[in-house]
């Protein structure tokens, strides 16, 4: 931190500086804020990223990287006592000559890069929450609005400009290091720093989209709705649902999430089963992607302590309908923790996506047209306050369990795990499948031989085993 400091004085904040303060509160998560790294240095150019990784190495400090900060547990992209680099100064945006590549900066939030392509017309595949980072999602896979037609944010970058463990800069794609743009698919944070991510581009104007609020009887219709859409969206790839059942301030309830890539005025066909259900309000309307992001952002406020898990199945209406029955039966013990709000999300993974998973090489979560459609479930729990913590954990902890459990012994399971929606308690890497699994293992010995992302980078999803194994009880 000295020789940052001494180096770089206004992009390095010191413990216990007012800088240092504001700063460590910019993180999306309670428990990401309160880790207290030695220092934070803001880097503002590639080199500066690569310099701050060799002075690491040379003096064996251990450090993070923080793209927009918004994992839930704790060390994901800041470190206790150690160095935490930041990317927020490298938010560059520049579009090629064509109009076909967006060449982002991973300081960025999708808020602001749909903004600036949308006077372009155009946009570019990423997330759903205004102020998500570009780094994160992407590495870890990233569900779009435009999923069913383009497949995932992993599957639309032409090139990364990657920092590696002996400091070079790299341009990394299909053709100059295959292997490399293969693992950083979907390979998370285990082979170098990103430092600009070249994303395809794609014409995009006003489209549809919004909320619709339902209540709890509702929930077998939904549940009917919802894998007809999963059944019918690859013939319908401009749609996309998110389904969450909720328990909010003493009620059960469930949202609709649904968004269509045209600006269409009334319900598109797709969604018809869904408009016939009674509705106790509806936001859906013509408007831009980054006013819909915007709206998701009000859903997902900082500053609370959060915690996100993961499993992946078949679609199938009874099988949900238990795991929904599981998760509001589950939850009654914690109903009285302060601030809590339990939420079970329900995306669909269609069988188009998974197809366009396959191109350029394909990535490496391991998922195969053959397995589609499926269902990507989340758990994200909210509360106030961490002496709470540990009845949250177990609690999600047994739901989880247990709706693993039984989706085995239906044959709905799939051990595909999403790195963004996992707990620190859930082996990511391993759900890829035993094959890409030590495929991912052998491009980070050849390109990382000291194992520089694996031991001084201890955060995040390691290639190996869970950052923490002690699972709740």
């Amino acid at each position: 931190c000295a020789v940052l400091l001494q180096s770089f004085p206004t992009q390095v904040f010191i413990k216990s500086s007012a800088q240092y303060t504001a700063w460590d509160a910019s993180f999306w998560s309670q428990q990401q804020a309160a880790v207290q790294p030695a220092c934070a240095f803001q880097a503002a150019k590639a080199q500066e990223v690569a310099g701050s990784v060799l002075l690491s190495r040379l003096t064996q400090c251990p450090f993070a990287v923080k793209s927009g900060g918004h994992a839930a547990f704790t060390g994901s992209s800041n470190i206790q006592n150690g160095l935490t680099i930041d990317l927020q100064f490298l938010n560059s945006t520049t579009l090629s000559n064509d109009n076909t590549i967006a060449r982002v900066g991973p300081g960025n939030r999708w808020v602001d890069v749909y903004s600036w392509l949308e006077t372009h017309n155009l946009t570019a595949i990423g997330g759903r929450v205004a102020d998500i980072g570009v780094g994160g999602l992407t590495l870890g896979g990233g569900v779009s609005f435009f999923s069913a037609a383009h497949g995932w944010a992993c599957d639309n970058v032409q090139n990364y400009e990657l920092v590696t463990a002996d400091a070079n800069i790299l341009q990394v794609n299909l053709n100059s290091y295959p292997d490399l743009y293969w693992a950083l698919r979907g390979g998370g944070n285990n082979f170098g720093i990103v430092t600009r991510f070249d994303l395809i581009t794609y014409p995009q104007g006003l489209m549809w989209g919004g909320a619709v609020i339902y209540t709890i009887d509702k929930q077998s219709a939904l549940i009917d709705a919802f894998v007809k859409f999963g059944n019918d969206v690859s013939q319908d790839t401009k749609a996309a649902i998110i389904v969450s059942f909720i328990y909010f301030s003493g009620q059960e309830i469930s949202i609709s999430s649904l968004e269509y890539s045209d600006p269409v005025t009334t319900y598109p066909s797709i969604f018809q089963n869904f408009k016939a259900i009674p509705a106790v309000s509806d936001t859906t309307a013509v408007q831009s992607l980054s006013q819909i992001t915007k709206e998701f952002k009000v859903d997902n406020p900082d500053g609370l302590r959060e915690s996100y898990w993961t499993f992946t199945c078949k679609l199938d209406a009874d099988y949900l309908t238990f795991l929904t029955d599981l998760f509001f039966t589950e939850i009654n013990p914690i109903k009285g923790v302060l601030g809590v709000l339990p939420v079970l999300v329900l995306q669909v993974i269609p069988t188009s996506t998974i197809k366009q998973m396959q191109k350029n090489g394909g990535n490496a979560l391991g998922l195969n047209p053959s397995d589609g459609p499926l269902v990507l479930l989340n758990l994200a729990f909210r509360w106030a306050s961490p002496q709470d913590d540990n009845a949250i954990y177990s609690t999600i902890g047994k739901i989880t369990a247990d709706a693993i459990a039984e989706a085995k012994k239906r044959g709905v399971f799939n051990q595909y795990l999403y790195m963004n929606y996992a707990s620190q308690f859930q082996d990511v890497i391993a759900g890829y499948g035993p094959v890409n699994s030590q495929r991912l293992i052998d491009i980070s010995q050849k390109y990382d031989p000291k194992q520089v992302f694996q031991k001084l980078q201890p955060g995040y999803f390691k290639l190996k085993g869970a950052p923490d194994p002690n699972y709740p009880s």
